[in-house]
Formats: structure tokens, C-alpha cells, sequence
């Protein structure tokens, strides 16, 4: 496949320093091209491990940062599930990102609405785009390889049309969610992934090196002009084939 890198790392201590240097190099181009860094964060891991990484970067300047979510569960700002919530207490809240960049669910609506809401609420930050092209996203994966709350199976897979599509029957709970959809996903200038930990070793397999039936739904992200990193651990990637990247710490991608 063009354009993607499967990078391993020793552990996940050696790829947090890689992945935040990835983030501020890419807002330092966009920031160059266009003016601002538009940035598309998933929960889970990723949150303690950008957070932490981030803010041991020297000079972070997010004052031109957009920041919105790949997807986002119905709960709370306060709930423990809420990805929102989780970042602003580990990160916005330390770093000087304007409120007016952080572009958030409105968790009191029906999850129909919410989804509505969101996708005017994109559409305002993207009014140029058919469908909001992000500088870069940032994705997870389950171990039963979904991605953003695009589960197997499911039938938003296959939608074409929506940017944000409601969820109300998640098999990983809570079950109601807005996600970003396939479309949205592809349309971004890079995207990658971070995939850790030996539960993860026969579905990263599945994904990157093909499997019979269905593409699981993270092997349908493929960034029609964009950049797509896998950036995983050895645990992870200890059943792959492929030719891989080997980086310790320090590297730049």
C-alpha cells in the first residue's frame, strides 16, 4: 500500500516521544501552509500517553491548534468514559490551546442530535471542505479491530454520506457514541495509528497483512491523499510478516 509505514518500537516508552514529535512537526507545516493545525484525537491509551509526551515538549505551542474527536462516547464531561473530559484535565487545561480550538460534543443532547450537532459544528471549522480534511488524526484499535466507534460488521461502514453518524448500539460500552465516518477518516492529510501490547499481536496481523471474508474496519482506513503510520510496539507486531520499520526513541518520522 502506498504511503504507510509500520514503525515498531521497542516498547511504548520509546514510541510516546516519537509519536508527540510527529504531532508538533505536523502543526509546525500545517501552521506554515494554512495558518492553524487541525487535530483529530481518539481516547483509550492514547490519552495518558500523548498527554504525558506533549507537555515534556519543550516550548508546545497550541495556540493555533483546532482540535476535534475521531469519536466521542455520550456521557458526561465529567464521566470516566468521556474522552473530552479525559484530555482536558491530562492536557488542554495545561497547555494554551484556546477554548474556541477545542471543538466538543454536546453530551445533553439525544445521540441523533448530537451527531447533527457535530457535524454543523465541523462543517463551521471546515467550511471549505465537502468533507473536514484533518492535518492529522490519531486512531486506535480495538482487539477486535474497530477503529474510531466503526465496529465489525456494523452498518456505518458503509456510510458515504455523513461526516458524524450516530451509534446507539455499540458492542463496547457505553453504547451510545458519535463517530467520524470512513469518508472523514480517509479525506485527512495524515493519520496514525498506535497500536500496543501483545492482545493486540493477531489483530494488528489481520489488519495489515490481510485476512480472508471482510476487511476488518481498521484496515479500511486508507488516506485517499495522505500519509498512514502504524506506530506499534514489538509485543504488538510479534506476529507480523511484512517488512517493518525498527525506531528507538529519539527517532523522527
Amino acid at each position: 500500500m502506498a504511503g504507510r509505514r509500520v514503525v515498531v518500537f521497542p516498547s511504548s516508552v520509546e514510541l510516546g516521544p516519537v509519536l508527540a514529535h510527529l504531532v508538533t512537526s505536523r502543526a509546525e507545516k500545517a501552521i506554515v501552509s494554512h495558518g492553524r493545525f487541525t487535530l483529530g484525537l481518539s481516547g483509550g491509551s492514547l490519552v495518558s500517553m500523548l498527554s504525558k509526551e506533549l507537555l515534556a515538549m519543550p516550548d508546545l505551542d497550541c495556540s493555533k491548534w483546532v482540535v476535534g474527536f475521531c469519536d466521542e462516547r455520550l456521557v458526561s464531561f465529567d464521566d470516566p468514559e468521556s474522552t473530552y473530559g479525559l484530555y482536558k484535565s491530562q492536557l488542554f487545561s495545561k497547555v494554551n490551546i484556546p477554548d474556541s480550538g477545542i471543538l466538543t460534543i454536546d453530551p445533553s443532547l439525544s445521540v441523533n442530535e448530537c451527531a447533527e450537532d457535530y457535524t454543523c459544528k465541523l462543517k463551521k471549522a471546515f467550511p471549505d471542505d465537502d468533507f473536514p480534511v484533518f492535518d492529522l488524526l490519531l486512531l486506535g484499535m480495538g482487539p477486535d479491530g474497530h477503529t474510531c466507534s466503526l465496529f465489525p460488521e456494523h452498518p456505518l461502514l458503509e456510510e458515504t454520506k455523513k461526516i458524524v453518524a450516530p451509534i446507539s448500539d455499540s458492542p463496547k460500552p457505553p453504547p451510545q457514541r458519535v463517530t467520524m465516518t470512513f469518508p472523514v477518516v480517509n479525506s485527512a492529510r495524515s493519520v496514525a495509528f498506535v497500536s500496543t501490547g501483545g492482545s493486540k499481536a493477531a489483530v494488528l496481523k489481520e489488519v495489515l497483512e490481510g485476512r480472508e471474508g471482510p476487511a476488518l474496519p481498521a484496515a479500511r482506513v486508507v488516506p485517499t491523499n495522505g500519509e498512514l503510520f502504524w506506530l506499534v510496539d514489538e509485543p504488538a507486531a510479534a506476529s507480523l510478516t511484512i517488512q517493518v520499520e525498527r525506531l528507538v526513541s529519539g527517532a523522527k518520522l
